[in-house]
C-alpha cells in the first residue's frame, strides 16, 4: 500500500511539445471537447484522440470491411483496415515535413474511415438509396454520428469526446461545406449537407464555410495517395489489369519504364512492388513541396491562417494533380466497374438491400436493446436504428445476418 501511495504521488514532466511551424494546429490552444476534461499529465490532447479512436469498438471492425476487393479467399488484399494504417503512415511522413502536429494528422487519418460501410462503396451506395426518404446516408457524416453518439464506452458521455479540431477535420478534410451564407457546396450542392452534421453544428460550431486544418488537409491526400497506389497494386496481383494497361497511363507508365530500366528481367511481384513504392514517394514529395511553397507564397502564420484561405494549403501541385485525376480515370472503368467486380458488388448490394427492408419490415429481428427502440419510435427514427446497424457490420456478419434471416447468403468471392 506505501508503493502505490508513493507512485501516485510522483510528479510527472509536463508533455514536450513537438517543434511545429507558425501554420500547425497546437495542442495547447485546442478548442477543447464538447465535455470539458483535466488534461492527461502523459499525452498531447491530440495523441488522446488517437489513443481512443485505436481502443474503439468502431476502429476494430475495419479488419473485416472490404476496401475494394472482398477479402473472401485472399488474405493480402488490402481491407479498411489496412488501407487506414497506410493512409496513417503516409499523413504523419507528410504532416512531419511541413512542420504539422502528425499526431493530429496520424489521428484524423486513423479515424476517417470510421463511417463506411460493410462492402466498400456497394454498401455505402445501397443505404443512400434506403435512406433517400429519411435523409440520406453520408459516411463522412456517419462517422460523426459514431465518434459523437454511437459509441458507448465513457461513464460521462455517448462517443469518444474528441477535440473540435478532429471533429473539424472528419467533417471537412475534404474542403467547406457551405458557403458564408450557409449555401451548400460541391457534392452537397444538390442534397444538402447531412442532418446529423447541420445538427451537431449547431451545438458546436464547426465552422463549415472554412477550410479545415492542414493536418486534416494532409490526411484527406495521404487518403488519396494510399488508394490510388494500393489499388494498382492489388488490382494487379488479383490480375484485373496487367502492366501493358499501365502503360498508357500519366506517369504511371513513366514510372514502370523507370523500374524496368533500372531492373531489366526484374520478376512480376517485385516490378510491381517498385512500382507502389515509386508512386507513394512521389507523391508523397510532391505534396511536401508544393504544400511549403502555397504555405509561404500565402504567408501563413497560424492554423486559422489557413482556415481562412480560399483553397487548400496541402495540395498536389497542377502535374501531380492531373496524374492523380489520370490514375482514377484508369480505375474506374478498369477496376471498380471491372466484370469480375461487378458481380460481387451486385451480390454484396443484394445482402444490404435485403437486410434493410426486412429490419425494416420486422424491428423485432433486430439484437438486443434495438429491437425495442426500433418498435416504438417513429418509421424516420426506425430506418435511422436500422442504418446504424448495417453500417457499423463488417463484411462476415452481415452475411451471418443474411443467412440467419433468409437462410443462405451468397458467394462473394
Amino acid at each position: 500500500m506505501a508503493d502505490q501511495a508513493t507512485a501516485s504521488a510522483v510528479q510527472l514532466p509536463a508533455v514536450p511539445a513537438p517543434p511545429l511551424a507558425p501554420w500547425a494546429t497546437d495542442y495547447r490552444r485546442s478548442r477543447g471537447r464538447l465535455f470539458a476534461e483535466a488534461p492527461s499529465a502523459t499525452r498531447t490532447e491530440y495523441q488522446r484522440d488517437r489513443d481512443r479512436i485505436v481502443h474503439s469498438t468502431a476502429f476494430r471492425r475495419l479488419a473485416h470491411k472490404t476496401q475494394v476487393f472482398v477479402p473472401m479467399a485472399v488474405d493480402h488484399f488490402r481491407t479498411r483496415l489496412t488501407h487506414t494504417i497506410e493512409v496513417a503512415q503516409i499523413a504523419r511522413a507528410v504532416a512531419r515535413s511541413l512542420g504539422l502536429d502528425d499526431d493530429l494528422a496520424e489521428a484524423l487519418a486513423l479515424a476517417h474511415d470510421l463511417g463506411h460501410t460493410p462492402f466498400g462503396h456497394t454498401g455505402e451506395d445501397v443505404l443512400e438509396v434506403c435512406m433517400k426518404p429519411w435523409g440520406g446516408f453520408d459516411h463522412n457524416a456517419q462517422a460523426l454520428r459514431i465518434v459523437t453518439r454511437l459509441e458507448s464506452r465513457y461513464a460521462r458521455y455517448d462517443g469518444l469526446n474528441l477535440t473540435w479540431e478532429m471533429l473539424e477535420g472528419l467533417v471537412k478534410h475534404n474542403g467547406p461545406l457551405v458557403d458564408r451564407r450557409g449555401a451548400p457546396l460541391a457534392r452537397h450542392a444538390k442534397k444538402g449537407v447531412p442532418a446529423d452534421i447541420l445538427e451537431h453544428d449547431a451545438r458546436q460550431s464547426l465552422e463549415l464555410w472554412s477550410y479545415a486544418s492542414a493536418e486534416a488537409q494532409a490526411a484527406a491526400l495521404a487518403d488519396d495517395i494510399a488508394y490510388n497506389t494500393h489499388d494498382i497494386d492489388d488490382a494487379l496481383r488479383a490480375g484485373l489489369i496487367d502492366f501493358e494497361a499501365l502503360r498508357g497511363v500519366e506517369f504511371v507508365g513513366d514510372l514502370l519504364r523507370e523500374v524496368e530500366t533500372q531492373h531489366p528481367g526484374l520478376d512480376r511481384q517485385r516490378t510491381i512492388h517498385e512500382i507502389t513504392r515509386r508512386l507513394i514517394t512521389r507523391f508523397v514529395e510532391d505534396v511536401i513541396a508544393e504544400s511549403l511553397r502555397r504555405l509561404r507564397e500565402h504567408d501563413c502564420r497560424s492554423a486559422a491562417e489557413v482556415r481562412g484561405q480560399s483553397r487548400p494549403m496541402v495540395s498536389f501541385s497542377p502535374a501531380l494533380e492531373s496524374a492523380d485525376k489520370a490514375i482514377k480515370g484508369f480505375l474506374f472503368p478498369n477496376v471498380y466497374r471491372h466484370p469480375r467486380i461487378v458481380v460481387i458488388r451486385k451480390n454484396a448490394a443484394d445482402v444490404v438491400e435485403h437486410l434493410f427492408d426486412r429490419f425494416m419490415r420486422d424491428p423485432t429481428l433486430l439484437p438486443g436493446g434495438r429491437a425495442q427502440a426500433a418498435a416504438e419510435c417513429s418509421e424516420a427514427e426506425r430506418a435511422r436504428i436500422v442504418c446504424d446497424y448495417i453500417a457499423g457490420m463488417t463484411d462476415r456478419y452481415a452475411l451471418a445476418e443474411h443467412r440467419r434471416l433468409f437462410g443462405h447468403a451468397p458467394d462473394l468471392q
